[in-house]
């Protein structure tokens, strides 16, 4: 019986049309110097011989066959086999009539004639999770943040406020029914909270494409894709150009230290190690169960830095935070003896990675003048956020976890035990001025048992506040940017859950709303106080007033900038008693205007301050020509302006 004409359409051969890829793509591909492997590798809709369709193109060298299959040939690998480019170990085809929003996947005959199906690395879009295709998407939304860009190439992070506000997409705030909201719902609600509360940057969990949501992101499946869990990749670049007419940066956490082990995504891509490295001694994190990239395969780091390009250039994010860089640079991270490999000098130190981060950043920093690099590196190694040419790996800040963790610790004992501590909040400026820092109070500190921010501190509820008042007015003032994470700006209770959103219902308590004031109120003074920022890396634009008043749990500290001569004076009093008649030593002669007090009623305090300035005299105190008597209110910091 003959076919059902209505059954057969006519269409041309594929395999008719010449390769989409130049002689150029395969050269820079295989030398690793294509840093818009985005725009060649993946699938790309557009015209090829007079024809419409979508070019597809793939690098499985091991593979012995690649077929592409979607909802437009029924998933039938047999229809659409891809062509081999000879040694470049890549594949390509173009498939007339197909366009925007098909569903697609690669279907790979390894070596072993095994069949397996992956989603394409280079995808820009993909179905919601738990399903796994990826969809062929052309951009079609247009920027409207000219002048921000403009202004941000001509920037220096260094010597400009930053304050950041850390936020989980999905738990921030979500719809009465507890539904995640959109990236469109999203995107006024964040950025004039941002705005309100005096935020510079937001920082994004991970919003790389991720199979797992109990990972926040951290196991990114598909590193050119936006989760579809919030919309589409057109919605998320409206959500960022909707925060920079805010005038609100955007960071987003990127991940390039591991991958999971999806059998459908990167890992043994053509049925080879071929992102990864094969031994597990260099290429499984056994902490988190995932996969680590091979740093010294060109195609590898090609592929990483093409993605942090894509991420700048595509989504006009403004910054990366790398996540992990510890877990990049010693190969004997997290392991036991005879669990890792050393390197070929004998030592612990990846050598590939290194080099890796040193090549990212110098891209980076060459062709995005303004864009931010912040490692995540939790030791104590050398040079981190020092230029390359200088020896160093090349990121712009370095979060400060030496810091968090010695001041959490101090803010949890009890005040009358505090003295034992003082130096946790000292010794921070030993080392200050070795990087450039970012102060984190980050998601990692309010999860797995930590407990919330206000229920580190110690005391009865007023005190516990009044605690975490105090840290924020020190943290503010100590030298580095800020960093805080969602919830704790109005002290949320309870620990963070990525699947509830944050209480927001506890701005109704005076204490909560309170707090939420003074961070407010911090960020907007410290936007207006040059000499905390503009000498953050400088060692000359701190000064100690008094740092070892331990018995007291008092400290002291002034922050200049060059050529300002004003000075930003901060006095902590980490203890409930209040000190009438203390002196303090003063940088310069002048009225001093009290800018922040963390003990004032507008903030849930028992208002005890310095009716709004002091004065100086010319009385010799702390070392100093200058010195004023003050009031100290109780588990507090004040800070004087002058």
């Amino acid at each position: 019986m003959p076919p059902d004409k209505s059954d057969i359409h006519a269409t041309a051969d594929p395999h008719s049309f010449p390769p989409t890829l130049g002689d150029l793509d395969l050269h820079l591909i295989g030398e690793g110097r294509h840093r818009r492997l985005h725009e060649t590798l993946g699938a790309h809709v557009g015209s090829h011989e007079g024809v419409q369709g979508t070019a597809f193109a793939l690098w499985a060298p091991s593979a012995r066959g690649v077929r592409v299959v979607g909802d437009f040939n029924d998933w039938d690998g047999q229809l659409n086999p891809m062509r081999s480019l000879e040694s470049s170990g890549l594949w390509e085809l173009f498939l007339p009539g197909v366009g925007d929003g098909a569903f697609y996947k690669f279907e790979i005959e390894t070596q072993d004639r095994s069949i397996i199906l992956k989603t394409d690395p280079f995808a820009f879009r993909t179905e919601p999770p738990p399903g796994t295709a990826s969809i062929v998407h052309t951009p079609s939304y247009t920027f409207n943040d000219e002048g921000w860009m403009k202004e941000r190439a001509s920037s220096d992070p260094l010597r400009e406020p930053m304050s950041v506000y850390e936020v989980h997409l999905g738990s921030w705030r979500r719809s009465p029914e507890g539904d995640a909201l959109t990236y469109s719902d999203m995107a006024p609600l964040l950025a004039d909270y941002c705005r309100e509360m005096g935020f510079t940057h937001v920082e994004l969990l991970p919003v790389a494409e991720h199979p797992f949501g109990g990972s926040w992101g951290y196991q990114v499946s598909h590193y050119f894709a936006p989760t579809s869990r919030y919309g589409t990749p057109d919605e998320f670049r409206a959500l960022v150009d909707t925060l920079h007419a805010a005038g609100i940066g955007v960071i987003v956490d990127w991940v390039p230290a591991h991958f999971p082990k999806d059998e459908w995504a990167l890992a043994r891509f053509d049925g080879t190690a071929l992102f990864e490295h094969l031994d597990p001694r260099k290429g499984e994190h056994p902490d988190w169960g995932t996969l680590i990239f091979n740093y010294g395969r060109n195609e590898v780091r090609n592929f990483l830095i093409s993605n942090a390009l894509f991420w700048l250039e595509e989504f006009h994010i403004d910054g990366l935070r790398v996540d992990a860089v510890a877990s990049m640079l010693y190969l004997d991270y997290s392991r036991e003896e005879g669990q890792w490999l050393p390197n070929r000098f004998g030592g612990r130190e990846n050598l590939e990675a290194i080099e890796f981060l040193k090549e990212l950043n110098s891209v980076v920093h060459a062709e995005h003048p303004g864009a931010l690099m912040i490692a995540e590196e939790s030791t104590a190694w050398p040079g981190v956020s020092r230029p390359v040419h200088l020896g160093g790996l090349g990121f712009g800040f370095k979060w400060n976890m030496g810091w968090m963790h010695d001041t959490l610790q101090y803010f949890s004992k009890e005040s009358i035990h505090r003295r034992f501590h003082h130096n946790q909040l000292t010794f921070s400026l030993v080392y200050a001025f070795s990087e450039n820092f970012v102060l984190p109070l980050s998601h990692d500190e309010v999860v797995h048992g930590k407990g919330s921010l206000i229920n580190k501190m110690p005391g009865d509820e007023w005190q516990r506040f009044a605690n975490l008042r105090s840290l924020y007015a020190f943290m503010w003032a100590h030298p580095g940017k800020q960093l805080l994470f969602m919830g704790g700006e109005f002290g949320q209770s309870r620990e963070w859950s990525h699947d509830n959103s944050l209480d927001w219902h506890l701005l109704d308590d005076p204490l909560h709303i309170g707090l939420q004031r003074l961070v407010s109120d911090l960020n907007k003074t410290y936007k207006g106080v040059p000499e905390l920022w503009g000498g953050d890396s400088d060692p000359e634009g701190f000064r100690w007033i008094d740092a070892n008043d331990a018995d007291n749990n008092v400290l002291s500290f002034s922050r200049t900038a060059n050529e300002s001569g004003k000075h930003l004076v901060c006095v902590c009093n980490f203890s409930p008693i209040v000190r009438d008649g203390f002196r303090l030593g003063l940088p310069a002669p002048g009225p001093y205007e009290e800018v922040v007090n963390s003990d004032s009623e507008t903030y849930g305090g028992s208002n005890v301050g310095n009716l709004g300035s002091v004065n100086s005299e010319a009385r010799a105190w702390h070392g100093l020509d200058q010195s004023c008597e003050i009031v100290l209110p109780p588990l507090a910091v004040v800070w004087l302006y002058g």
